[in-house]
């Protein structure tokens, strides 16, 4: 071999070695940190390799929360499930998180898809954003029951503050379908495999709940994190209007992104609800998983794998109160709540904390629960337990009757407030705190 010809192949060895490298890096930068291949039979348009800036956040997400009653025989099996979900964050790419933790056997879907709708309190799909979705390459993925399965990522722009359809189809049924029943937000169910229907006219059926899916990422070339709010039915807002995005947190990232774009010094992060309805700091419900369980038992599920996950929120403790069938201890909620800092902060997790508010004329209430809540609200403004305080308690109470609601802040029930009760929670909250900076010596 000449040298010339020895040169001209060292420099093809060398050019395909580039394009090797390309590609393997594109594979990683999309964030699935594997390569995927097209799915057999898939759609021209369907889906497309994701961009590799920005960083990835959870625009939505909720907590697996219990087995769905009545869906032991047959679950969903031969129906379409389309939950719908409102973001925080803006991203060009997306992959959701499915799971069967309650499941008893292995759930099978064989056909998911992502769109943006196309507009509010409505199943049907925005023009040219209907997504297949793939798993490692596959339009199928079996979900092992008790775990969950992560979709490879999928380029789609999906707007801040926007609703998104996720749904799925199992024509088997894998045993309890695993829900979250205070979602607050309209979904559908058609029947058969309706999954790329852009119309929504199938979708004859509308539930309260989310099925399966818990979570929403993005890669976000605004955000830089996100925000994971810990807590009970308050956070989940059980009693927000349906369908109109009144929970505390979500005028809270609204807050946050109107402070961003006004240009004020505060950080670029999604805020997520993790709460459910009848939550403790301490207790597990019934049953193997547990239903509801603590906030002890499913943190590091919950806030800890969270993606981009820079700073939690918690209100949690008023359950431990209420559901103690004796009076509660408040050195023992403190104390779990200091466990849940000390947990967060071996991850670099800044920790905000609330305190627990007023409940009066509920039908839970005594004197001496009350003054449960009175100390454990004082161990918390004393600044030894969180990072950082928002004071729910003085913010939303009765002057008048400080053990109280006030009037317009109360939902009715004396425990959950009104709409505007939420907003307050949101407004009083410093979005200061949520600049990762400073945690406590516990």
């Amino acid at each position: 071999m000449t040298r010339r010809h020895g040169y001209a192949l060292l420099t093809a060895i060398v050019a395909l070695i580039v394009v090797v490298s390309a590609a393997i890096y594109a594979g990683i930068a999309s964030g699935t940190g594997r390569l995927t291949a097209p799915a057999a039979g898939r759609a021209p348009g369907h889906s497309a390799a994701p961009v590799s800036s920005g960083t990835w956040v959870a625009t939505w997400a909720t907590s697996p929360a219990a087995a769905e009653p009545g869906t032991a025989i047959n679950g969903m099996a031969g129906r379409s499930v389309r939950n719908v979900v409102h973001t925080s964050v803006a991203g060009t790419s997306a992959r959701i998180t499915l799971s069967n933790l309650y499941g008893q056997a292995p759930l099978n879907v064989t056909h998911a898809s992502i769109a943006v709708a196309a507009g509010d309190a409505t199943a049907a799909a925005a023009t040219r954003t209907m997504r297949r979705l793939t798993f490692a390459g596959a339009r199928s993925v079996v979900v092992p029951a008790g775990g969950q399965v992560t979709s490879d990522s999928v380029r789609i722009a999906v707007p801040r503050g926007g609703d998104v359809l996720v749904t799925t189809y199992a024509p088997t049924s894998s045993g309890p379908v695993t829900y979250h029943p205070h979602a607050r937000q309209i979904s559908y169910v058609a029947q058969g495999d309706r999954t790329e229907d852009v119309t929504g006219t199938p979708y004859t059926e509308r539930t309260s709940v989310w099925r399966y899916l818990t979570s929403l990422d993005v890669l976000s070339d605004e955000a830089e994190g996100t925000v994971v709010v810990l807590g009970d039915s308050i956070t989940d807002g059980v009693t927000a209007t349906v369908s109109a995005d009144r929970r505390w947190t979500d005028v809270l990232s609204g807050r946050l992104w109107a402070a961003v774009e006004d240009g004020r010094d505060v950080p670029r992060y999604s805020v997520v609800n993790e709460g459910i309805s009848g939550n403790q700091v301490l207790a597990d419900g019934l049953g193997r998983p547990s239903d509801n369980p603590s906030g002890l038992s499913r943190f590091e599920r919950d806030v800890l794998e969270r993606t981009g996950a820079k700073v939690v929120v918690i209100d949690l403790g008023i359950n431990d109160i209420l559901r103690n069938p004796r009076l509660a201890d408040p050195q023992r909620i403190t104390g779990g709540l200091r466990t849940l800092v000390t947990r967060a902060h071996a991850r670099g997790l800044k920790v905000v904390g609330a305190t627990l508010m007023p409940f009066e004329g509920h039908r839970g209430y005594t004197p001496a629960r009350d003054a449960v809540r009175q100390q454990v609200n004082a161990e918390i403004r004393s600044g030894q337990v969180f990072d950082a305080v928002v004071d729910f308690d003085r913010a939303l109470r009765d002057p008048y009757a400080p053990r109280r609601l006030r009037g317009d802040y109360d939902s009715g029930d004396h425990l959950h407030p009104s709409d505007l009760g939420y907003r307050e929670m949101a407004e009083v909250f410093e979005l200061k705190l949520l600049r990762k900076a400073g945690q406590a010596q516990l």
